[in-house]
């Protein structure tokens, strides 16, 4: 995770922490142990890496939204033990939480990751009421690579229709620092997850969003507003533009005090006064402020 969290974090008194530990670790040592109860390692999947765990709301309500949040590292890197922290967030907000791996480049290439993803959103839903959510209440979401991910299957309607579902049966999705127009491909890692030169122009988010034919779910999209890494009016304010040209509703901005990692640290509580993600976040999942608190 980049100097900027590390700095975010020394400015909160936390420098002991920091020189002991990686800056995701104290984020996460840091997240309460009352707000939510956590299942882990469910499988959704045969491989190893196609396990995730739920976190569920200490105060369960009927019919609560679920929401599956993937984690960025440009497809070459990531774990979810990393990101207790967001499911947490949001499970402290009556949502439940399903935080997935999925595989890997090299391990595999394009559109391997967004396969794994789908499969995992097809098990959130075919598990919801287990877990006491609402299928009908179905939300993706992720942090950049992750909200990728999320975007492919909100506007791109093969990778659901292979598990069964439709992206008009999700109730939304959120993309928090997503690259959603990246062609041609300039990193080196990201040019192998994709084949680079012969990545096909429609593994674009926004191809897709130019080219809607059917029903595309709401979307609520959030950028910093200075990312050298993902350039937030190339990627974030140009879907947001493009969905809203397409009758989708759209819900989007971006927010100063936060960078690319920032950003999705902001859900923990220790960052949580630098930007209001988590409550964007909730809101635009349909839990009202007073169940915020």
């Amino acid at each position: 995770m980049p100097d900027l969290i590390r700095r975010g974090l020394t400015a909160l008194g936390l420098l002991p922490l920091l020189q002991a530990c990686s800056p995701l670790r104290v984020i996460d040592a840091l997240v309460p142990s009352d707000t939510h109860t956590r299942v882990p390692d469910q499988a959704y999947g045969p491989d190893p890496r196609q396990r995730l765990d739920v976190y569920l709301p200490a105060r369960p309500s009927p019919q609560a939204p679920i929401a599956v949040f993937f984690y960025g590292g440009s497809w070459t890197t990531g774990e979810r033990a990393d990101y207790r922290f967001a499911g947490e967030a949001l499970a402290s907000r009556g949502i439940v939480t399903v935080v997935p791996d999925y595989r890997l480049s090299p391990a595999v290439r394009y559109p391997g990751f967004v396969r794994d993803s789908a499969l995992a959103l097809h098990w959130a839903r075919e598990h919801a009421r287990e877990f006491g959510a609402d299928p009908e209440r179905l939300y993706v979401t992720g942090h950049s690579a992750g909200a990728y991910n999320a975007a492919m299957l909100a506007l791109d309607p093969r990778w659901l229709g292979e598990v069964g579902l439709q992206p008009g049966q999700l109730a939304g999705w959120a993309g928090l620092a997503g690259p959603y127009d990246f062609l041609p491909i300039v990193q080196a890692e990201t040019r192998v997850a994709f084949e680079w030169p012969d990545t096909p122009p429609d593994s674009q988010p926004l191809f897709h969003a130019q080219r809607l034919r059917g029903a595309a779910p709401p979307a609520l999209l959030l950028a910093p507003q200075k990312d050298p890494l993902v350039d937030p009016r190339r990627n974030t304010e140009a879907l947001a533009a493009a969905l809203q040209a397409r009758g989708v509703p759209v819900q989007h901005a971006l927010l100063p005090r936060v960078n690319h990692a920032t950003l999705v640290a902001t859900l923990a509580p220790p960052l949580r006064p630098l930007a209001p993600t988590l409550e964007r976040l909730a809101g635009f999942m349909g839990v009202p402020p007073q169940a915020q608190s």
